[in-house]
């Protein structure tokens, strides 16, 4: 038995994804004429209470292609410390559309409106970038799946009316903090003018993310996007899983939030764990005591027995609950930790 929890992106389809993907209605998605992915796009609108929405092989692409959509060169854009557009993007906020972050020091990957307000660059202060955008992450990966206040998300929106800026939303991991807090999509698609949710953290699909806002924007990001490289063809294969998943994966997600609440409470109980973050979803972020047992150490000794799990780096230490963690698998990772 091989136990993979480096992230909740190494699933595999289930047999019923697998045959909603075989059956799928193709054509060729860069004359938008896939109909597997045009149904998919229109869920996804009218899911989030959004006018369109666009398909994209992955997160970050998407991402990106918001950013750009919302910047222009020389701007800046206003992020967590821990934001996965800073931290996980290659530099692609540079490299794609020119502009800086501007990192506020916020709690475990969010920040509030004060210090967004606090952020902001006077625009009429020409030394200094010109402020366009504000970035939030939820769930917050860095910060360890914690999932973001709604009043605070509606006050930051306040915060960029007053000051003409544009706001975005990385919900790569937003299922799990919907699902985790029993909120509703139509809430965010309320507050953003763009959100990119992925397919492939949480739910089993093997690629894909989806860019909504409003037709305007939507209808510039497919040139953006095919700047990018991000045009596919018979892309309805993947698509088709996204609906399946949409239709069958969401609820789910409760299983994965308690078995990651359940190895966080054995890992605060052992002797050799200096410290474990808040569990709010499907993620556990944890550091070693390395006065009993070194970092290094540990990871090997679960590689011996077939557990696999990734670093932060800093010390930290990374668990993703995901669908493919058996209850078996869960079982036998509990009762391994105290013997450590």
């Amino acid at each position: 038995m091989f136990i993979n929890l480096i992230s909740d992106t190494v699933t595999k389809p289930t047999p019923g994804m697998l045959q909603a993907m075989m059956t799928a209605e193709v054509g060729d998605d860069v004359f938008k004429n896939d109909p597997s992915v045009n149904r998919l796009e229109e869920k996804m609108a009218k899911l989030f209470g959004m006018e369109a929405a666009l398909f994209f092989p992955s997160g970050t692409m998407a991402n990106q292609t918001a950013i750009k959509l919302h910047t222009q060169p020389g701007e800046q854009l206003i992020c967590d410390k821990y934001a996965h557009v800073y931290n996980y993007e290659g530099g692609g906020v540079s490299f794609n559309s020119g502009v800086s972050c501007r990192l506020v020091d916020g709690h475990r990957g969010m920040m509030t409106a004060s210090q967004v307000e606090e952020a902001i660059n006077p625009p009429d202060f020409y030394h200094s970038p010109l402020t366009s955008l504000v970035c939030i992450e939820n769930t917050t990966n860095k910060g360890g799946g914690a999932c973001w206040d709604l009043e605070e998300l509606k006050a930051i929106r306040k915060v960029c009316d007053k000051h003409h800026l544009k706001y975005h939303l990385d919900g790569a991991r937003l299922w799990n903090a919907l699902i985790a807090k029993n909120e509703s999509p139509l809430e965010y698609g309320k507050l953003f003018h763009t959100i990119s949710v992925c397919l492939s953290k949480g739910l089993g699909c093997p690629v894909g993310s989806v860019l909504i806002g409003d037709k305007e924007n939507i209808d510039k990001a497919l040139r953006v996007r095919k700047v990018l490289g991000g045009g596919m063809r018979q892309a309805g294969y993947l698509a088709a899983a996204g609906i399946y998943a949409l239709d069958n994966h969401l609820e789910r997600l409760v299983e994965d939030h308690k078995k990651a609440a359940e190895i966080s409470r054995v890992l605060t109980g052992l002797p050799y764990i200096k410290k474990v973050e808040p569990t709010e979803t499907n993620i556990i972020i944890f550091e070693i005591d390395e006065r009993q047992i070194t970092t290094d150490s540990f990871l090997e000794k679960l590689k011996k027995k077939n557990i696999q799990i990734i670093g932060m780096g800093q010390g930290k230490l990374r668990m993703v609950t995901h669908m493919d963690y058996t209850d078996e698998m869960h079982g036998f990772l509990l009762n391994i930790l105290p013997k450590l």
